[in-house]
């Protein structure tokens, strides 16, 4: 019996999902949450075969608790089910090497057949996705400039920064500001959102 925990914060969708593996014989869902906090908690619990994560999942997301699932070790194996046909999060998905990542217009028969695949050590990503991943940009932003992103998207403050990278006010402020012209955007904010859906920090 293959056991699977479903972390989706819609709550019909949860619920079809759940109707439709119970219909399963070799498939027994054991639990079910609307937020990744929750569903981390069932996790560490029941001790899944497979867990079938949306991304955009409220508290922790989906690629956050992956990543917990597989800091924790453990034979329980990830399914990312997403809207989202997004080049960097699928990225992600593979950095942490996730074993399905899926989108949620395929048929039901394709998810079974991916649960039962990835149950046998096999790995499933939607094809519309790999495409995507193939196609994705290129990162036009230094090593430094991804850097200061990366902590302004932690909320630190210019002034944090300039301590924590041991540079010059201005020189950080020069970081941010060419971040801000390549990635064709207005605000420091906008960078960020653009940098992180593309899946550069």
């Amino acid at each position: 019996m293959i056991r699977v925990v479903i972390a989706e914060d819609q709550k019909m969708l949860r619920g079809a999902l759940t109707s439709l593996l119970k219909l399963e014989d070799d498939i027994e869902v054991v639990g079910e949450t609307e937020d990744g906090q929750a569903a981390w908690e069932v996790i560490k619990k029941c001790q899944p075969d497979i867990c079938l994560l949306d991304i955009e999942i409220p508290f922790i997301t989906g690629l956050e608790l992956a990543q917990k699932i597989k800091k924790a070790g453990g034979s329980t194996k990830v399914i990312i089910v997403t809207t989202f046909a997004r080049p960097g999060y699928l990225q992600k998905a593979i950095d942490l090497q996730i074993e399905g990542y899926l989108l949620k217009d395929e048929p039901i028969d394709f998810l079974l057949e991916a649960i039962r695949k990835v149950m046998k050590g096999e790995r499933v990503i939607s094809t519309d996705l790999a495409a995507a991943l193939f196609l994705k940009e290129e990162n036009p932003l230094t090593d430094r400039e991804t850097e200061v992103l990366r902590l302004a998207k932690d909320g630190l403050t210019t002034k944090a920064i300039v301590k924590t990278l041991f540079l010059t006010d201005g020189t950080v402020r020069n970081y941010l500001s060419s971040a801000i012209q390549k990635l064709g955007v207005e605000t420091r904010q906008q960078a960020i959102d653009k940098a992180v859906e593309k899946g550069w920090i």
